[in-house]
């Protein structure tokens, strides 16, 4: 009788706390309507450009900075793997520690030096420094180094939730800033002292710039290619990777919280009998961004997570020489489990093509969820 009475309790608390979420569900509104992104005049994009020239080199040194125990896989990788193909700067990926980088959703990579490493080979500090997302936004030895690049002169980029980190570092007090729209009004209870300003994917501001979510890394890298080596080379760049057209119109107001992607998170996260883990063979020579938008975009489901193997615990190299780490050791993989290899189409093709396989595999709604989370509506249309 005791132990059918503590079942019968225990269901109770969890019909208690099922009424309790499904009555927080309703309460959520429902997707917005999405209306046009304002234009950006030209004097504001060229404004924003000229701020971003070079501050001390002809050839700048790019620093792009990850915390070992967890960083946003495509802030890290998708920056390094766009300014490494622009060949316009020296562009190194860091870690504060020795050891690997453990990205989050996805993905290992061996930095190519640690920040003690690069302060000697570099004393005079960078020309720009890229603060990708990470788990921890208030590690000291991370703000303690932000501070000291800054006071050597260098651009801090705060990209996506980034924008936190350079918060924390003390270097957003009075300035305008965004970041990812799941956090902006944390950042700004957080740091009453921002300017938040919406419908911009990137927002200069003196020597600091902060950006929109995840997929912002894109037009971001553009621009400061626009702003070291000009037009042309940006758009080169551009269509070399797959976007004829961008600019830094954003639609804020499409981006929160809705009952839609609360229902499906939820749902897809209570399904646990249902979740996979996907196979995605390492090749030498992959493109970074096409890696980072694939292996992001399929472990943002709720339903799965994107598992690298190779046949070798040996790194496997990037096209631009980044070494990525296998998660497993194997020669095969599941063919029910295993994604379809990247293919040749361009980076920036990558996450449509993500999100349409995803929807295939999961359902629209599924496909929704992940192109929220990396604040994404679609290729933009032509100026």
């Amino acid at each position: 009788m005791r132990k059918r009475l503590l079942v019968q309790g225990g269901l109770g608390i969890v019909a208690l706390f099922g009424a309790i979420g499904a009555g927080w569900i309703l309460s959520l509104p429902p997707p917005p309507a999405v209306e046009p992104a304002p234009p950006i005049a030209p004097d504001e994009a060229d404004t924003t450009v000229g701020a971003l020239k070079p501050p001390k080199r002809e050839r700048p040194v790019i620093a792009i900075i990850g915390l070992n125990d967890g960083t946003e896989t495509t802030d890290y990788l998708m920056p390094y793997g766009i300014l490494r193909r622009a060949d316009v700067a020296d562009v190194v990926a860091l870690a504060i520690e020795p050891g690997p980088v453990k990205l989050y959703p996805a993905l290992s990579v061996e930095p190519q030096a640690t920040v003690a490493e690069f302060d000697a080979r570099y004393p005079e500090g960078a020309d720009y420094v890229i603060v990708p997302a990470m788990r921890r936004e208030d590690d000291p030895a991370m703000l303690d180094w932000l501070q000291r690049q800054a006071h050597q002169g260098a651009i801090v980029i705060g990209v996506c939730v980034g924008a936190k980190v350079v918060g924390n570092a003390g270097l957003l007090d009075g300035k305008r800033a965004t970041t990812h729209w799941y956090y902006r009004e944390q950042l700004r209870n957080e740091h009453p002292a921002i300017r938040y300003v919406p419908d911009r994917r990137v927002v200069v501001d003196g020597r600091v710039v902060t950006t929109t979510g995840i997929s912002a890394s894109m037009p971001m890298a553009l621009t400061l290619i626009e702003a070291i080596a000009g037009r042309e080379k940006a758009l080169e760049v551009a269509r070399d990777i797959g976007l004829p057209q961008w600019d830094l119109r954003h639609s804020s107001s499409a981006f929160t919280f809705t009952r839609p992607f609360a229902v499906t998170a939820l749902r897809n996260w209570l399904a646990f009998w249902a979740h996979e883990q996907l196979g995605m063979e390492l090749v030498p020579g992959m493109d970074e961004v096409s890696l980072a938008l694939f292996a992001d975009g399929w472990s943002r489901t709720f339903r799965s997570r994107a598992v690298t193997f190779s046949s070798s615990a040996d790194p496997v190299s990037t096209s631009n020489g980044l070494r990525i780490l296998p998660d497993k050791v194997a020669t095969s993989w599941p063919a029910e489990r295993r994604l379809a290899p990247l293919g040749t189409q361009p980076p920036a093709q990558v996450l449509d093509d993500t999100l349409q396989r995803i929807a295939m595999r999961y359902g629209q709604p599924t496909r929704n969820l992940v192109a929220m989370q990396m604040e994404y509506t679609g290729q933009p249309s032509a100026h």
